[in-house]
C-alpha cells in the first residue's frame, strides 16, 4: 500500500507518531474512521485508506512486520536508469511486443536531481536508499514515482500477450527528450489503440467535467494526454480509440471510472489492478480495430514513432 515514494505511512493515515502506543493508535484508528465514513459525509478513497493502514499495524505482530520493513522503496532497477524485462518465468507464452523504455526518461532525471540535490553532481552510494529518496524534495520524489508507476504499468501489458504491442516514452513533439512533451505509452490490441498515461499521484484524486483534480494534481492529466496523442496521430496518420490514465489502486474511490468523451475522445481512469481488465474489454465509445488495420495501424507507428 505504502510502497510509492510519494505516499504517506500507515502512521501518517492515521495521524499519529510512529511510536505510538498501542491505545493511542486504536483510539486514533476509530477516531480516523469516523471522520472518513462516507455516511457521515467523508472520502471514500480516506475511508479504505484508513481501514488499510489498520491492517497493517493494527495487531502487535503486523505492526512488527511493518515496522521492520516501513520506508521501504522497491525502486532500484536491475541496471541503474534502466528497465529490465522480468526474469525468465515458468510462462512461457509469447509476450507483448514492446518497444522503448518504460520510465527510463524519470529514471534518467531522478538521477540527476537527486545527485545535484546530495551535492554538486557527487556520486551517490545508492540512490535509491529508502531514507534519502523519503527526504528528497517533492519534485525529485515525484519522478521517481511516475517511472514506477510506468515501470507497473508495462509489466501488465507485457503479460496481455502476443496480440498486443506497446510503445513506451514516445516523443510527441519535434523537441526529443522534453517530460511535457511525452507519451508514456501507446498500447494496441484486439479492442483498439490507446494512449495511456501512468501517473502517481502521492494521494487520492476525483473527477470533474472529464478531469482528474486533487491536491497534488498539477495541470490538466487528460487534457495533456489528449494533445500529445493528437501528435502522434497526425504524425503517423492513425486514429486513437481512446486514452487510459492509470492510478494506483488506493488513490481511486473504484477502479474504472469511464469519463465519458473529452474533446472527441472517450477517456477511462483505471487503477493499476484493472488495466488489463480494460485493456481487453475497450473503452466505452472506443472505435474497434480489426483485420488488416491493426498490422496497418502497427507498420505506422513502427515507421514514425520516435523515443525520448
Amino acid at each position: 500500500m505504502f510502497d510509492s515514494p510519494l505516499s504517506a505511512s500507515a502512521y501518517d493515515i492515521l495521524q499519529v507518531a510512529a511510536d505510538a502506543d498501542d491505545e493511542t493508535l486504536r483510539r486514533a484508528f476509530r477516531v480516523r474512521l469516523r471522520e472518513t465514513h462516507p455516511d457521515t459525509g467523508g472520502d471514500a478513497v480516506r475511508f479504505v485508506q484508513v481501514q488499510r493502514a489498520w491492517q497493517l499495524v493494527g495487531t502487535p505482530e503486523a505492526r512488527a512486520a511493518y515496522d521492520r520493513g516501513r520506508g521501504a522503496v522497491s525502486a532500484a532497477p536491475e541496471a541503474e536508469g534502466a528497465w529490465t524485462p522480468p526474469r525468465a518465468r515458468q510462462d512461457t507464452r509469447p509476450r507483448a511486443r514492446s518497444a522503448g523504455q518504460p520510465g527510463g526518461w524519470r529514471r534518467e532525471r531522478y538521477l540527476t536531481l537527486i545527485r545535484e540535490w546530495v551535492g554538486r553532481g557527487a556520486e551517490v552510494p545508492d540512490p535509491y536508499d529508502a531514507q534519502l529518496v523519503r527526504s528528497a524534495p517533492r519534485e525529485i520524489r515525484r519522478l521517481l514515482a511516475d517511472a514506477l508507476a510506468e515501470e507497473a504499468t508495462a509489466r501488465i501489458v507485457a503479460d496481455l500477450g502476443m496480440g498486443y504491442s506497446v510503445w513506451h516514452d514516445v516523443a510527441a513533439s519535434g523537441r526529443s527528450g522534453d517530460l511535457d512533451e511525452k507519451l508514456d505509452h501507446i498500447v494496441l490490441g484486439p479492442s483498439g489503440l490507446y494512449g495511456v498515461l501512468s501517473e502517481d499521484f502521492g494521494g487520492p484524486v476525483g473527477f470533474r467535467r472529464g478531469e482528474i483534480i486533487g491536491p497534488a494534481v498539477v495541470g490538466a492529466p487528460v487534457s495533456d494526454l489528449l494533445s500529445r496523442m493528437r501528435v502522434v496521430a497526425r504524425a503517423a496518420r492513425v486514429r486513437f480509440s481512446g486514452a487510459i490514465v492509470v492510478l494506483p489502486d488506493n488513490d481511486i474511490a473504484q477502479q474504472i471510472t469511464e469519463l465519458g468523451t473529452v474533446r472527441g475522445t472517450p477517456v477511462v481512469v483505471a487503477g493499476r489492478s484493472a488495466l488489463a481488465t480494460v485493456l481487453r474489454r475497450g473503452v466505452s465509445g472506443a472505435r474497434d480495430i480489426g483485420g488488416n488495420e491493426v498490422f496497418d495501424v502497427r507498420t505506422r507507428l513502427d515507421a514514425t514513432v520516435r523515443f525520448v
